[in-house]
């Protein structure tokens, strides 16, 4: 590949690529190389995690795709980004802290990050609120500290960096998903239903749905397949019938990757998706009509999916020590689970 590929200025905001002879080279270091000083490394990676890069006219979010000769790259750059987040003392409940890192147990209904619709009330304004000026830039001005994170209806253990150092070494661990590494997540999710087998591995290609955030399953030879594997295993069954089915089921699960909704699009392509979960279980709704009065009542008014991330474990970045969190079931889940058990 030449130095500096020719592009055309195809629309205001976007920029074209030509890919030259020569050897592969992943998606996110050829673009750096081409935008030169303009645009850092970690912001190229997350232009393209949002959509905004495509090849030969297809959206890729993989900053580690290998390009080959002739393709054509289009970035199309965003506008200037809104004001900086300013701090917000919204409530943390944090489980542990120190110079390096926090650990919180996130609540319901909290966005991790500001964006489109939520550019106040997040968890970046609150952590900006607690720790002022020693969160990590690394993750950008819109993301200060943020390693990883969960849906806004996902509850559970989140850690954040404080500083550089253990930016970089939380990043690498999660983008390891603990393949070589101590790092290991765990998620209780409440679906309905029970699956055949008490323990299992759901192997099963995710892309786009339809929008820039729903997924579906998709074959391994789609453009926008990404490789996504859950492991599950059946912690308790609610309603159990003679002939091994169940009403519902709490069911543990462990990600061999961390592909966008991952546990919910998985468990519903199985047949069982999470209760509550109005993107991808709307159709099991009537479910909540065949039980009992205080059962139904229970379930219909709950707002969200049942999910949560009930573990986390991980290498301090200054100590190298595993360190290990675990956060109960939030009462919201408690109580749908106490429904299924006295449901008659």
């Amino acid at each position: 590949m030449t130095d500096k590929a020719p592009f055309k200025q195809a629309e205001p905001n976007r920029k074209d690529f030509l890919v030259e002879e020569g050897g592969k080279e992943r998606l996110d270091a050829f673009l750096s190389r081409q935008m030169g000083d303009a645009t850092s490394r970690s912001r190229i990676k997350a232009m393209i995690v949002k959509d905004a890069v495509t090849i030969n006219g297809t959206i890729c979010s993989d900053p580690s795709r290998k390009l080959k000769p002739g393709e054509t790259v289009s970035l199309d750059v965003p506008e200037p980004e809104d004001p900086t987040p300013l701090p917000e003392n919204i409530p943390l409940d944090i489980l542990y802290e120190d110079d390096d890192l926090i650990v919180l147990n996130k609540q319901a209904g909290l966005v991790v990050h500001p964006g489109a619709g939520n550019w106040t009330g997040t968890l970046v304004n609150a952590l900006l609120y607690h720790c002022g000026d020693t969160l990590s830039g690394i993750g950008g001005v819109r993301r200060p500290g943020i390693v990883h994170r969960l849906d806004k209806d996902t509850t559970g253990v989140m850690v954040v960096a404080k500083n550089d150092r253990a930016h970089q070494s939380l990043s690498a661990q999660f983008a390891d998903h603990g393949r070589t590494g101590p790092l290991e997540r765990a998620y209780l999710a409440l679906v309905w239903g029970r699956p055949k087998t008490l323990t299992g591995t759901i192997d099963a290609p995710l892309g786009r749905s339809g929008d820039r955030v729903r997924r579906a399953v998709k074959s391994a030879e789609s453009a926008d397949a990404d490789f996504a594997i859950t492991h599950y295993s059946v912690v308790e069954r609610f309603g159990e019938k003679p002939d091994g089915t169940a009403t519902a089921s709490l069911v543990e699960c462990r990600l061999e990757t961390g592909r966008t909704h991952q546990i919910r699009v998985h468990m519903a392509h199985i047949g069982h998706p999470l209760i509550g979960d109005q993107t991808y279980g709307a159709g099991f709704k009537t479910k909540a009509n065949k039980l009992d009065d205080d059962a139904r009542m229970t379930v219909t008014a709950f707002p969200r999916q049942a999910l949560h991330a009930y573990l986390l474990a991980f290498e301090h970045p200054a100590t190298g020590e595993t360190i290990h969190f675990e956060a109960p079931l939030p009462e919201d889940m408690e109580t749908l689970c106490s429904a299924f058990r006295h449901e008659r």
